[in-house]
């Protein structure tokens, strides 16, 4: 028994009409869009990486783990270009090392004004994950704006001092 002979109609599924419809089968009256959506179930594998039942994307990975070890760049390129509007040599050139400890292997862009729709050169900045931490925490703002205004950068004053609410 050869293929199903696709034919032009309307969808059993969507309702739309149609350039391949199948006439016979378990897709009888379907599109290939309705068969895939309804019907065809993706078998599932244990990705050796996460070591889920997860359907399988490419490589024998699932698409979360595929992602992450081969696109993982092109996320990070386009992250870059959505959120800072920048470019991805301007990215790298500011985000070398920490400008407080000079930590290199992981950093991240910081805004000195606090406010992200701000992306000009002089605005920018690269912290390392734990000074980044520290600059959006009360407790330990103050410390890093020090050091950065000691490094020449111009950075706001911070968060007004709690104790003063505490008393009322």
């Amino acid at each position: 028994m050869g293929k199903p002979v696709p034919q032009s109609g309307i969808c059993n599924g969507c309702k739309k009409e149609k350039s391949y419809i199948v006439a016979s089968g378990r897709a009888e009256g379907l599109c290939k869009w309705c068969y895939r959506k309804d019907i065809w179930k993706q078998r599932q594998v244990k990705c050796p990486r996460c070591e889920r039942m997860r359907p399988m994307h490419a490589k024998g990975l699932c698409n979360g783990c595929y992602n992450s070890v081969f696109q993982i760049e092109n996320v990070r390129l386009g992250n870059r270009q959505k959120y800072h509007n920048i470019s991805s040599e301007l990215y790298k050139q500011i985000t070398k090392e920490c400008v407080v400890c000079g930590f290199n292997k992981i950093t991240e862009l910081h805004h000195l004004d606090m406010n992200h729709d701000n992306n000009s050169v002089d605005n920018l900045t690269c912290l390392c994950p734990n000074h980044h931490k520290m600059v959006h925490n009360r407790l330990h703002q103050k410390e890093v704006f020090n050091a950065l205004r000691d490094k020449g950068f111009t950075v706001p004053e911070g968060f007004k001092d709690d104790n003063l609410f505490k008393n009322l």
